[in-house]
């Protein structure tokens, strides 16, 4: 009984990641309709609705959700807010769908960017490897954008100047997401849980602000409808998914398949967005995923076997 009960958290894990995966087609298809921000509030708002109704009919989830740290609410909240803004502004910024994938890519570098994070925050202890790992990561995102006719430092540089402030973006969503996922587990209190089902909602607030203050075109159509309900589904679920696999499914296996997400979601995308990419972005796709592994493998536990919690 507890094995299977193991192996069908384990499988939540993976269907989470699943989930995650088709993240970034659905947006940009959502977003070329209505506009980045609508988008994403859209999207939070009604998955938010979801998670604060989940909360308001569990009084041990409401006691639970107050008694942890305020540090972990507004500091992560702010945290898992600004990655959620950064997203789908990078998401509308993409001058077309193949430059989505380059930069949806960039934004996958926050798994290696979290193992070099948890070395200062969480104490952990660094091998040979992650130097290599590193190096294998970053030189997979050279390569994303790079193009195919011209490999060389000069073409990605003139490459990257072509829109700036999209790579920008998703680059410091991917800090984002790495200091979220480190301080998430340093300062929340052990055994508490988290609080997203706070962030989810407060994410929508704050792109329906920025949506107010910013004014975009939007067009809502029935296809942009169904989209919108769709990844919010797909947001709401994903999250639950992946809290069950975190709290009773095994945390290894589902957090190594986890770094096959950014393979995952280009293939997604180019399904879905009708792109087909070229060879070097399969290949920086590829040593990507594989840095993200060696980097991850890396790194182990401190010492004393306990993570810092002040």
């Amino acid at each position: 009984m507890l094995r299977n009960s193991l192996e069908r958290n384990t499988a939540a894990g993976l269907g989470a990641i699943l989930l995650w995966s088709a993240t970034f087609a659905f947006a940009r298809s959502l977003t070329e309709q209505v506009g980045p921000l609508t988008a994403g509030a859209a999207v939070y708002l009604i998955g938010g609705v979801f998670f604060l109704l989940r909360l308001a009919i569990s009084p041990r989830r409401i006691r639970r959700t107050a008694a942890l740290p305020r540090r972990y609410l507004f500091g992560c909240g702010g945290l898992f807010v600004g990655y959620t803004a950064a997203l789908y502004l990078v998401v509308g910024l993409a001058q077309n769908r193949e430059q989505l994938l380059e930069i949806a890519l960039v934004n996958y570098l926050w798994p290696t960017l979290t193992v070099l994070g948890s070395l200062p925050l969480l104490k952990k202890r660094a091998s040979f490897w992650l130097g290599p790992g590193t190096a294998l990561a970053l030189t997979g995102v050279f390569l994303v954008m790079t193009p195919e006719d011209g490999v060389s430092w000069r073409t990605f540089a003139q490459h990257a100047q072509s829109n700036p402030a999209a790579y920008a973006l998703a680059l410091a969503a991917a800090v984002a997401w790495a200091l979220y996922s480190n301080l998430a587990r340093r300062w929340s209190a052990p055994g508490t849980g988290g609080a997203v089902d706070l962030f989810i909602p407060a994410s929508g607030l704050a792109l329906l602000a920025l949506r107010l203050i910013l004014p975009e075109p939007t067009l809502w159509t029935v296809r942009a409808g169904i989209e919108a309900v769709a990844l919010a589904v797909i947001t709401t679920v994903a999250y639950l998914l992946w809290d069950l696999a975190m709290r009773r499914g095994n945390i290894l296996l589902v957090a190594a398949c986890s770094y096959f997400t950014p393979l995952l979601s280009t293939l997604v995308s180019c399904l879905y967005l009708r792109v087909l990419p070229g060879n070097t972005l399969w290949m920086g796709c590829g040593l990507l995923v594989a840095g993200s592994l060696v980097t991850w493998r890396s790194v182990s536990d401190p010492p004393s076997g306990r993570e810092p919690q002040t």
